[in-house]
């Protein structure tokens, strides 16, 4: 039949004329079906749907938390030029995806964050969804306000980079000053290490505890790990000399033939934790432990340590410790099924506040 008959006997009948009715079946397909997006479920529709990477501050914790979500760590470049420059490429397509940005800003700090900052601008270019820095401790957070005049308050200032780099949520773990959550104009979720070593300290089965805080700031985080643990409560009351070292004062409880627990949310060369240990020994403590959320462990952390009553030093892997930098007491923790479940949920739109429950407050 040619195309002219085709079309009288398309207009006798009433019926619209089409310009496929001619075309041969192949073409009339082509033009009229689009392809569709294979069906995926499980860990194949989370691969296709979140992308997880980080750079170079903690491999490891992000192939554990790529691990637990079942879904493979998207390859990139972050590597130097030749005159030390950060240099940064995303090797896979990231287009639509919801990507968690996996990078503590911790030693070497500046080099750590501005890998941190770029891969944010270049996930922002490459047109991800959503982006999340995942910032398991959060370095420049000491400064947080004016204490003195003509400084810097360089937690909301890297606050501010963080932002406009690209990210457009964060999750981080113990910040060292709640206030720094309202530094962000971004969602921020708040996690806590409690709950990992709450698990840790109920299989050691310890006896007689009293949970003591090294200063005064610290007397909500201790109180929280008291009420989770029924134990008692006891505080160092400390003098600091200068930022790094402190003079202890007065021990505030009953700590006499008591196992302490002293609970802190960072150690850097050591001094607050090894003299308030010494000054619990000295009050007649039993036996001394320590938990302490992100062990950055700078010289002479190590010397100091070994050679404290310390019987068990606590940490997580928020900043991953060298086998040079680690004393016979440590044992390391991994916070990387509490990040995958907050992940998870972050992605699902579902509330967090699950992982808070009798968090400090």
């Amino acid at each position: 039949m040619t195309v002219r008959a085709i079309r009288e006997k398309q207009s006798r009948s009433g019926a619209p004329l089409v310009a496929n009715a001619i075309m041969p079946r192949k073409q009339r397909t082509g033009l009229i079906q689009t392809r569709k997006r294979p069906r995926l479920s499980g860990s194949a529709l989370l691969a296709s749907e979140i992308a997880v990477l980080g750079g170079n501050a903690n491999p490891a914790l992000i192939e554990d938390i790529c691990r637990q979500l079942k879904v493979p760590p998207v390859r990139a470049l972050v590597g130097r030029f030749s005159e030390g420059e950060i240099r940064v490429k995303i090797n896979e397509n990231v287009r639509g995806k919801d990507v968690f940005l996996v990078q503590s800003t911790c030693p070497p700090t500046n080099d750590n964050l501005m890998e941190l900052l770029i891969l944010l601008d270049a996930l922002k270019r490459a047109s991800a969804r959503r982006i999340t820095a995942v910032i398991p401790y959060y370095g420049y957070a000491r400064q947080d306000r004016k204490d003195q005049p003509r400084v810097p308050i360089t937690a909301k200032l890297v606050a501010n980079l963080i932002t406009t780099a690209g990210a457009d949520r964060v999750l981080t773990m113990d910040l060292h000053a709640g206030q720094i959550q309202g530094f962000f104009d971004i969602p921020l979720d708040h996690l806590y290490a409690i709950t990992v070593f709450e698990k840790y300290l109920r299989r050691k089965r310890l006896s007689d505890v009293v949970v003591v805080s090294p200063d005064v700031g610290g007397i909500k985080m201790a109180r929280a790990y008291a009420k989770r643990l029924s134990a008692g409560l006891a505080i160092v009351d400390k003098r600091r000399t200068s930022p790094e070292s402190t003079e202890v004062m007065h021990i505030l409880g009953e700590v006499k033939g008591k196992t302490a627990l002293l609970v802190d949310d960072l150690i850097a060369t050591g001094s607050s934790l090894v003299e308030a240990a010494l000054a619990l020994e000295q009050a007649g403590a039993a036996r001394v432990y320590a938990c302490v959320t992100h062990p950055i462990l700078s010289d002479p952390a190590k010397e100091r340590i070994s050679g404290s009553c310390l019987k068990e030093l606590m940490v997580t892997d928020t900043i991953p410790v060298p086998a040079r930098n680690q004393p016979p007491q440590l044992t390391v923790l991994s916070i990387a099924g509490l990040l995958t479940e907050a992940i998870q949920r972050i992605h699902y739109e579902q509330s967090i506040s699950v992982l808070f429950d009798g968090m400090p407050g």
